[in-house]
């Protein structure tokens, strides 16, 4: 039996999917792609952690991500709304990028489901295995 809450969120659920034009699918998945890149989570953990930061200390406080990657993330996380660009427009440019409310409260839902993914890694690894296994007998 699904508890009370639960089945309350899957009618919810079911009552957006059905209502959902193509649109609203597309805008789910552009936003949800953030959370499955591990640039846009990190970038969005950083500016969590840190506050208002410029480009320069944000790629130092992610490990491995290039300039260009980095330049990338920023823009579509701005275009999203996740994040606000400071442009000082001074004759050395200086640019800060800060998390929006709807930023933090994107990060704080998220934080959940990769915990879930993390701690159920080993399940999907094995389920995986076991699908190529049967499908290539």
């Amino acid at each position: 039996m699904i508890p009370q809450d639960e089945e309350a969120l899957l009618i919810r659920s079911r009552a957006l999917c059905e209502a959902m034009e193509d649109e609203d699918d597309w805008l789910k998945r552009e936003v949800l792609a953030h959370a499955g890149n591990r640039w846009s989570f990190g970038v969005i953990h950083v500016l969590k952690e840190g506050g208002r930061l410029r480009h320069a200390e944000i790629r130092r406080r992610l490990e491995g991500v290039t300039q260009r990657m980095l330049t990338r993330t920023l823009r579509q996380l701005e275009r999203d709304g996740l994040i606000l660009r400071h442009d000082f427009e001074e004759v050395s440019p200086r640019v800060e990028y800060e998390l929006t409310p709807l930023g933090e409260a994107f990060l704080l839902r998220i934080i959940p489901m990769w915990l879930w993914i993390f701690e159920h890694a080993e399940d999907f690894r094995q389920a995986r295995e076991s699908h190529f296994r049967s499908s290539s007998e």
